[in-house]
């Protein structure tokens, strides 16, 4: 990010102009920033949220901070849509790992840190390969599973879910009594015949994106802890893209977590604000 400083009018005016990479993983976008200058205020959420306006801004469900760490090769950050700091995002973790090693901050193996704990990112063959953190435990209630993967995830199963209105079913199960205060994403999971099917409300962006890393973990976990499927590794599609979740199971802890997709470099770009 630069700031020049330009006379008009007799008047001073300070230009910030940002520069910023655009990701997609699985179709969930992201605004990605390089801020080991500490340059960008991640306290300022209303231009966080400026920025993901996806008519004022760039357009993203989410930006993300790459920010330096003394033990591991860097630190993400992650906002939602709405300005304000998230819980761990699996996609956006994938992106920010493509993001490092494409600019030459990390190696296709390394480490790096999130709100939630530390991660190890695999680059093979165009997929980024992200370890999700350990289960220790999942709850059922109403009869769905409700499993924190580094963000909280509610899984419904249920047939013919292109016919489910996610945006109206998840708002009201987001904000619903069970989850206070915080709230859940709220997934509407389909078996299908190799896999799953995921559709996901996804909190803080309030609407239903094109996938979520920490929901199809969840939705994953969820389809084998249920008996749908007895094999650790979970084929899952979306409305985005195709991923995948590989796991052990002893009992109701989950450990070995790992989220497999592409992540996409879209385009580099310049912002004034």
């Amino acid at each position: 990010m630069i700031s020049i400083n330009l006379q008009r009018f007799n008047n001073s005016l300070t230009l910030m102009i940002i520069v910023f990479n655009k990701y997609q993983g699985a179709g969930n976008d992201f605004v990605i920033i390089d801020n080991r200058n500490d340059i960008f205020n991640p306290d300022n959420s209303e231009l966080i949220e400026k920025l993901c306006n996806r008519r004022f801004g760039i357009g993203a469900d989410g930006l993300i901070l790459i920010c330096n760490s003394k033990q591991y090769d860097y630190e993400m950050k992650y906002f939602n849509s709405d300005g304000k700091e998230s819980t761990m995002c699996g996609n956006g973790g994938r992106c920010s790992a493509d993001f490092s090693i494409r600019t030459g901050m990390a190696g296709k193996n390394h480490t790096f840190k999130a709100i939630d704990g530390v991660h190890h990112a695999i680059s093979e063959g165009g997929i980024i390969r992200l370890q999700m953190n350990d289960i220790k435990e999942s709850q059922l209630i109403d009869g769905n599973y409700f499993i924190n993967t580094g963000s909280p995830h509610y899984v419904i199963f249920k047939k013919d879910i292109d016919k489910t209105d996610v945006n109206s079913e998840g708002k009201r199960i987001r904000w619903s009594d069970s989850f206070k205060p915080g709230g859940t994403n709220v997934n509407f999971v389909e078996i299908e015949k190799n896999g799953i099917y995921v559709r996901t409300f996804e909190r803080g962006v309030e609407e239903e994106t094109l996938s979520c890393g920490t929901g199809v973990t969840a939705s994953a976990i969820a389809s084998v802890l249920s008996g749908q499927f007895d094999t650790k590794s979970v084929s899952v599609r979306t409305r985005g893209g195709n991923l995948s979740v590989s796991f052990n199971v002893s009992g109701e802890t989950v450990t070995d977590v790992w989220l497999s997709g592409p992540a996409t470099f879209v385009f580099e770009g310049i912002i004034n604000v």
